[in-house]
């Protein structure tokens, strides 16, 4: 496009943008309203909540604490605290690592396979043998 022509719609568009801001601004009302309150600026009522109700006294203050255990509730306890005990000592007794024997080396060192390697060539490819 002509460089003229490409200059005219530029100044299009942003006397469009100027426009829509300037016409934003001129209609937009001298006041925000909160939600709820009336356009003509005089506040509404308050609303009453008909099926709000109050907390309850265990709400605030919290539950009442547990009643106090028996001699026979506490002889109850204590009997399965030392059996879960017992318990747990037989599982770590029985997660124990077996000790295995350590058997020593041979006395004879194992042969040097990557020397032999090294200072033995492989065999040339023959031409009928795939590159690979």
């Amino acid at each position: 496009m002509p460089r003229p022509v490409l200059q005219l719609v530029a100044v299009a568009i942003g006397a469009v943008a100027v426009g829509a801001f300037t016409l934003g601004v001129v209609n937009a009302p001298s006041r925000g309203r909160l939600p709820g309150e009336r356009a003509d600026g005089k506040g509404g009522a308050a609303i009453e909540a008909v099926e709000a109700t109050p907390l309850s006294q265990e709400r605030i203050e919290g539950p009442p604490p547990p009643p106090e255990p028996t001699p026979e509730e506490l002889a109850k306890l204590e009997a399965e605290k030392l059996a879960k005990a017992e318990a747990e000592a037989a599982a770590r007794a029985a997660a124990q690592p077996v000790q295995i024997p350590v058997i020593p080396p041979a006395a004879e060192p194992a042969p040097d396979r990557v020397g032999d390697l090294l200072q033995t060539p492989p065999p040339a490819a023959r031409p009928e043998d795939p590159p690979f």
